[in-house]
């Protein structure tokens, strides 16, 4: 982090830069932070002013996001990731060991204020784990025991992070198999140029004869989200918004990583091409707070393009085809990989997912229609365009064209970023990764579907095997039971707290599955989980709530042995002592006697 000085010069320069736009509030308090260390209530105050806002409203979003310090932390702030993956290659371990050097706790800042640590749920680099986010600037990769020590050094002696160890902080692209998209050199306006040939019309009926549907899991449509958008018309004075969805926060996922690291050239050609089909003059990058660190060279990428008139205005010298983008850096909230919520949050809000309808495509960024598309949605569409929808409808299943990234991590040999073409199995993708006796795969991420060793022959496609690119696989040593527990765990911490259901189930099923751990599990708590995951499938506001226990059902019905060495008792199990919790009554009374018991009525 940048040492902390005279905090009101940074916080005028931050609101100067953004307009002090209210729009801009996330940013201008992510930026502000860097130079200050942490929110304090003066900080909130002079930004609150500068806005135009109350103190309480900039509070109110600040504490939203987790990446937004409203205490003070470490000179260096460290989060270890805390993805599933990471625990199974030691990094709880490795924190706590970290932890004891620095004489330092979880939420507590070590006694020379050196450093703070703790945990975050991932960081987009489950294939080179245990990893470290510090500082939301940097991230560490591969970490082991020597490491921890000599980390611990460092962090005493106050050496800058740009002075340790090259190799810490290398990520290594992780590509494993390459085929239409990581296989192609990045577009330098291959697809800009056709886009431009062939019209926004004929642009939008080759993005429909290409069958491309989204790859951020739910698989609609791409051109009829676009034609949704097209056929909504603006308010007079603005024009619609092309949104590029970066905010790769499902845990296990980290291929849009790969794809913003080498091939954002792609990523904003496909954006481009949108723009071109729409008629949008802006567009927005929303990077995932812990992806920071690629910000510096995505800025580049922009400039660069600029300067080849690939971007910004009379883009390939065409008076009225203009189009800008910006980069907005979230501070770390998984709902804003929701659309809406990710709207919310370009808004400078909390990012709570809205009332649906109408959907961003009527009614989006600051009322404007948008479409919003994730990373390697955009590419892709820049592959159709550029290389021939026939060509790209070719590759995978009529359901199901083109190619699909996967981000393959746990137990195997070669973890990394695989590319097939739809349609191809299971058993395929583990076999070249190098699992080994694999007893269940988590597809997806925790909102997606864990399916058994029996069902390895299903194949990918949105007619069989749908899935948002993650997968963690899982051998025969794991305990499935803890696996869910894990994941129920992230959807609690993550809940963004606006309903009922997913604020309150997800804790609820948190703290059933750890009592069921510490071994007071009955057939009544399985029947409680049960009647759990099915009113969180119905109720919830967004579909990022209903899909909290997936793992929990999918588990239940494929491990069920997992659950059941927990569920020895016919009977109720209370989860906690009760005669114990009145011991402070009995002190207050002076009674001890066998009355003043529970246990001992009778």
């Amino acid at each position: 982090m940048t040492e902390p000085g005279r905090p009101e010069p940074a916080i005028d320069d931050v609101l100067a830069r953004h307009g002090a736009r209210r729009d801009a509030l996330l940013q201008i308090l992510r930026e502000t932070q860097e130079h200050t260390g942490w929110l304090a209530p003066a900080t909130i105050a002079r930004i609150a002013a500068g806005v135009g806002l109350t103190p309480a409203i900039v509070t109110g979003v600040a504490s939203f996001y987790r990446f937004l310090h409203l205490r003070p932390v470490g000179h260096v702030h460290l989060l270890w990731s805390d993805n599933v993956t990471d625990r199974m290659l030691g990094s709880r371990a490795l924190a706590r060991e970290l932890c004891r050097r620095l004489d330092a706790a979880p939420g507590r800042p070590s006694p020379d204020g050196s450093a703070s640590v703790g945990y975050t749920s991932c960081i987009g680099l489950g294939d080179q784990g245990p990893s470290v986010l510090v500082d939301q600037r940097h991230v560490l990769t591969r970490m082991d025991a020597q490491r921890v020590v000599e980390l611990a050094d460092l962090l005493r002696a106050r050496v800058p992070v740009a002075d340790w160890p090259a190799q810490w902080l290398r990520v290594d692209d992780g590509v494993r198999r390459a085929d239409r998209l990581l296989g192609a050199a990045p577009m330098r306006g291959e697809a800009v140029r056709a886009a431009f040939a062939l019209g926004p019309a004929a642009t939008l009926e080759a993005l429909q004869a290409s069958g491309l549907r989204g790859r951020g899991g739910a698989g609609f449509a791409t051109a009829a989200k676009w034609r949704a958008c097209l056929a909504a018309p603006p308010a007079p004075g603005t024009t619609r918004v092309v949104v590029c969805n970066a905010d790769e926060g499902e845990p296990g996922t980290f291929k849009d990583r790969l794809l913003l690291a080498r091939h954002a050239d792609t990523v904003l050609e496909g954006m481009t091409v949108a723009a071109r089909v729409l008629g949008a003059q802006q567009g927005f990058v929303y990077l995932r707070g812990e992806y920071r660190w690629l910000l510096e060279s995505l800025e580049a990428t922009l400039r660069r393009r600029r300067a080849e008139g690939l971007l910004g205005a009379r883009i390939l010298g065409a008076d009225g085809f203009d189009f800008e983008v910006a980069i907005h850096v979230g501070a770390g909230a998984y709902v804003c990989g929701e659309e809406s919520s990710l709207i919310e949050s370009l808004e400078g809000k909390r990012g709570t997912p809205r009332i649906r309808p109408p959907f961003p495509v009527e009614r989006g960024y600051l009322g404007r229609p948008t479409v919003v598309n994730n990373v390697e949605t955009f590419c892709a569409a820049a592959h159709v365009i550029a290389g021939g929808a026939s060509r790209w409808a070719a590759i995978g299943t009529a359901a199901s064209t083109g190619t699909k990234l996967h981000s393959v991590s746990g137990d195997v040999a070669r973890p990394g970023v695989y590319e097939y073409p739809f349609g191809v199995t299971v058993a395929q993708a583990l076999a070249d990764a190098g699992a080994v006796n694999p007893q269940a795969v988590q597809v997806g991420g925790p909102s997606g579907t864990c399916i058994g060793a029996a069902e390895f022959g299903r194949r990918f496609g949105f007619e069989d095997l749908p899935t948002a690119g993650a997968l963690m696989v899982f051998d025969a040593s794991r305990d499935m039971f803890e696996t869910a527990r894990a994941f129920a765990h992230f959807f609690a911490h993550e809940s963004c707290g606006f309903c009922t259901p997913c604020r309150v189930g997800t804790e609820l099923v948190a703290r059933r599955m750890d009592k069921l751990a510490a071994g007071h599990g009955s057939l009544f708590d399985a029947h409680e989980l049960q009647a759990l995951e099915a009113l969180m499938h119905g109720t919830t506001h967004c579909g990022l709530g209903a899909s909290a226990t997936n793992a929990l059902r999918d588990t239940l019905v494929r491990f069920r042995p997992a659950y059941e060495r927990r569920l020895q008792s016919p009977s109720f199990v209370p989860a906690f002592d009760l005669d114990a919790e009145l011991a402070p009554a009995r002190r207050a009374t002076g009674r001890d006697d066998p009355g003043a018991h529970l246990e001992r009525r009778g």
